[in-house]
């Protein structure tokens, strides 16, 4: 099996490359570089594997929630691989490949993604068979909003633990501890992809959809796309 992942929803950017059963990858702390990074890395990572674009099996992609750019980017960059190549797109949860980053042994994990403007992203983990599986969904809200279930502890993992420590404070005792400086990477992206590729879970390119979460985001898109169809109505 040959997989390529991309992960750029936050300040960190990287790139993987699956090939039966070796991993190799880029990654780097490059906030505003993704796109000048990703294509180049993915084309050295294919050139040291010794393989080219048309014996991938399958683009791998961290879906958000995370940075809109970004999320953005990496959407777009394996949608055009895959459509080029005619292959499926394989879309996992940020949070979900950020759970990944929890110490092993750490069986509930709790991911956080500082989502600015006093918001997180986040959502809770379990472990099962070594793989984070969702036990609630992913939502931004203020830290003052999230909470955890009666009795359960878990592992913080996430730069929505840093910040101005509020989500720290807010759970308190229901921390069993916590990594702030924790970024998503794509090497995590492929150790989700790959078992769901083999589970036969790829997608057609065109349907795979960004987790933007903001709604406020949303109408974005929905005002640039208004404001595309004025322009071209006045240009005739």
């Amino acid at each position: 099996m040959k997989l390529l992942a991309f992960e750029t929803a936050t300040e960190a950017c990287s790139v993987a490359l699956h090939v039966d059963g070796q991993v190799l990858e880029r990654f780097e702390i490059a906030p505003r570089r993704h796109a000048e990074l990703s294509l180049p890395w993915a084309e050295a990572l294919l050139a040291e594997a010794g393989i080219s674009r048309s014996q991938l099996d399958g683009i791998a992609l961290s879906r958000g929630p995370g940075a809109f750019t970004g999320v953005r980017l990496a959407i777009a960059i394996a949608q055009g691989i895959a459509l080029a190549l005619d292959r499926p797109l394989l879309p996992v949860s940020t949070l979900q490949v950020l759970a990944l980053r929890a110490p092993a042994g750490e069986e509930q994990i709790l991911s956080a993604i500082d989502a600015r403007m006093g918001e997180l992203y986040v959502a809770r983990f379990e472990r099962v068979d070594g793989l984070p599986v969702a036990r609630d969904a992913e939502r931004v809200c203020a830290p003052e909003a999230v909470a955890l279930p009666d009795g359960l502890q878990a592992y913080g993992i996430g730069t929505g633990f840093g910040a101005d420590g509020a989500l720290v404070a807010q759970l308190g005792a229901g921390l069993r501890g916590f990594d702030p400086t924790a970024l998503p990477r794509a090497s995590d992206v492929l150790a989700l992809a790959v078992p769901a590729f083999a589970r036969g879970e790829g997608m057609a390119p065109e349907k795979v959809e960004p987790a933007y979460l903001r709604d406020n985001v949303a109408l974005t898109l929905v005002e640039q796309q208004a404001a595309r169809e004025a322009k071209a109505k006045a240009n005739g």
